[in-house]
């Protein structure tokens, strides 16, 4: 059904998302971590999102076991929910970056045309894809909500890793090997790379447009 058949328009703001940004003092991006279960994605984006708060910027973590308490707590895991679960955050994403904010979304998204459906909600330069690496005999090691366990006796299914996929992005904008990395090193890290490339600059040093 289309958006006339519906009868739906987009009521549109007197403010806009540079008003907003600069409002802020920083620019508004989406950063995107993708990555086996256990490899480290929440902790660095709560990490980083603490780092953020303490320089001054306005930023948010969308934390994939929390996002299913209540926004898609109606999907399962399959593919087909899998696809829905990524297609809604990244909508969210869209508005939050519009509300001039740093998103920082910590997600397995495992397959490789999921995220780039989520990618394509966006300009280039809004979505930044972070591949957090790390082995699957590494994540098993770890195990900290004891999924692995549970999926090897049969009690997940469509575990990914074990019993379900993960496509490993052939070009992230950053890899970072948290098998290599501490939280601390990781953040220092990324944060180093986002200001490389533009995706990053602290309120204090901001450059208004």
């Amino acid at each position: 059904m289309s958006k006339e058949e519906r009868n739906i328009t987009w009521q549109a703001s007197s403010l806009n998302r540079q008003d907003r940004e600069n409002n802020n003092g920083h620019r508004s991006r989406t950063i995107w971590f993708t990555g086996l279960s256990g490899a480290g994605k929440s902790s660095i984006a709560f990490a980083l999102e603490r780092y953020l708060h303490e320089h001054g910027v306005r930023c948010y973590v969308l934390d994939g076991d929390n996002v299913r308490h209540g926004l898609n707590r109606d999907l399962g895991f399959t593919a087909a929910d899998r696809q829905e679960n990524l297609r809604r955050i990244g909508e969210v994403c869209k508005l939050m970056v519009d509300a001039g904010l740093l998103v920082l979304s910590a997600f397995i998204s495992p397959h490789a045309e999921d995220r780039e459906m989520v990618r394509q909600l966006f300009e280039p330069e809004d979505f930044v894809e972070i591949y957090v690496r790390c082995s699957i005999e590494e994540c098993e090691r770890r195990d900290p909500k004891g999924l692995y366990k549970k999926a090897r006796k049969g009690e997940i299914p469509h575990f990914t890793g074990i019993s379900a996929p993960y496509d490993i992005p052939t070009s992230p904008s950053f890899i970072i090997d948290t098998e290599q990395y501490s939280i601390e090193e990781a953040i220092q890290e990324i944060v180093e790379h986002l200001q490389q490339i533009g995706a990053l600059v602290l309120p204090s040093h901001l450059n208004q447009r």
